[in-house]
């Protein structure tokens, strides 16, 4: 007899033990990872970005990118996770026009020729609005039916003669985008 109350005494206490809460348990800070995402990861004309190609033709690092699709027209916008501007815009529409209509109805007044950019292209700069700054633009007819953009809004403080130089690099960035993979 005396070992079943010995017993019952023994499960009582060990129930009881286990009924009773524990306090915190403390769980050491750990640092957030980060973790880069390619542009490519949005889909869109961002399939044809890749920012460390970016960062290398312009000097600047974006980190955030977004795509959009209306109709046959893709569209990509990439900036910094950070910052508003600078913000590089690529559009590539599907298109049927050939040089003589690009000439005639796309090419603007005052733009730069490009050559060895698809068959027809140019580059040019954007005076500064009440809200950005100057922008750079360069436009070409793709070999493969496609019009395609590249602009680059600086921020509002920037120049003009901002503007100009980064139209250079967007040249050299251009001729990297391969449109045929939209």
């Amino acid at each position: 007899m005396h070992g079943r109350i010995w017993l019952a005494g023994v499960a009582v206490v060990l129930t009881a033990g286990c009924a009773t809460e524990a306090g915190p348990v403390a769980v050491p800070a750990v640092e957030p990872v980060t973790v880069e995402v390619a542009a490519a990861s949005s889909g869109g004309a961002c399939r044809l970005l890749d920012f460390a190609v970016i960062a290398k033709h312009t000097g600047a690092r974006f980190d955030v990118a977004a795509a959009s699709e209306r109709g046959d027209t893709h569209t990509c916008v990439v900036r910094a996770e950070r910052s508003v501007l600078p913000e590089l815009t690529l559009t590539v529409t599907e298109t049927s026009i050939d040089v003589s209509t690009f000439t005639a109805d796309v090419l603007p007044d005052g733009a730069t020729k490009v050559t060895k950019l698809g068959r027809i292209a140019y580059r040019r700069t954007l005076p500064k609005t009440a809200k950005l700054g100057p922008a750079a633009e360069v436009a070409w007819l793709a070999t493969d039916g496609r019009l395609a953009t590249l602009r680059w809004t600086c921020p509002r403080g920037a120049d003009e003669a901002t503007a100009e130089e980064v139209a250079g690099k967007l040249v050299s960035l251009a001729k990297l985008v391969d449109t045929r993979r939209i």
